[in-house]
C-alpha cells in the first residue's frame, strides 16, 4: 500500500507540474523550503459537480497567478468521486500564507464551506528533492 501511495503522489507531482508552468517568471524555490500538502476532502454527493467546477477554477488561478504556488492538483478518487484529494506544492510557507488572501481561494473558500463534509490537511515532506530537479526539467524539455 506504501508503494502505491509513493507512485500515485510522483504520478501527482508529475502532472500538477506540468499543468502548472507557466510563461510568467516563477521565483527562485530552494528545494528545502518547499511546503507540500496533501488535502483531504469528503463533499457531500449532492454538491459534488458544482464543487468540482469551482475547485477547477480555484486551481487554475492558483497556479497562474500566484508565482510562489507551484501545484494545486486536484483529484478524486475513481471508485469514489466525493473522496477528492489535492496536491499542494508551495515555494515556501509564505506563498502558502499569500495564497490563503486571494480572492480566489477565498471565493472558493466561502462558497464551498457547506458542500465539505470533512477535510483534513496532511502536511508532506520531500524524499528526494534531487530527483524532483529533474522531474519538472523533464517536463520542460517534454514540452519543448
Amino acid at each position: 500500500m506504501k508503494l502505491i501511495n509513493l507512485v500515485c503522489i510522483t504520478f501527482m507531482v508529475l502532472l500538477a507540474n506540468s499543468c502548472s508552468i507557466s510563461q510568467q517568471k516563477k521565483p527562485d524555490t530552494d528545494m528545502k523550503d518547499l511546503m507540500i500538502r496533501i488535502s483531504e476532502i469528503e463533499i457531500d454527493f449532492q454538491s459534488l459537480e458544482e464543487y468540482k467546477a469551482i475547485l477547477k477554477e480555484e486551481a487554475k488561478a492558483s497556479v497562474l497567478l500566484e508565482p510562489g504556488v507551484i501545484s494545486i492538483f486536484p483529484m478524486f478518487q475513481k471508485d469514489n468521486p466525493t473522496q477528492v484529494r489535492i496536491l499542494e506544492i508551495y515555494a515556501n510557507r509564505e506563498a502558502y500564507k499569500s495564497h490563503l488572501e486571494t480572492p480566489h481561494f477565498l471565493k472558493y473558500k466561502t462558497t464551498t464551506l457547506k458542500m465539505v463534509k470533512s477535510l483534513r490537511l496532511v502536511d508532506m515532506e520531500a524524499i528526494d528533492t534531487d530527483t524532483m530537479h529533474e522531474i519538472f526539467n523533464k517536463l520542460i524539455k517534454d514540452k519543448n
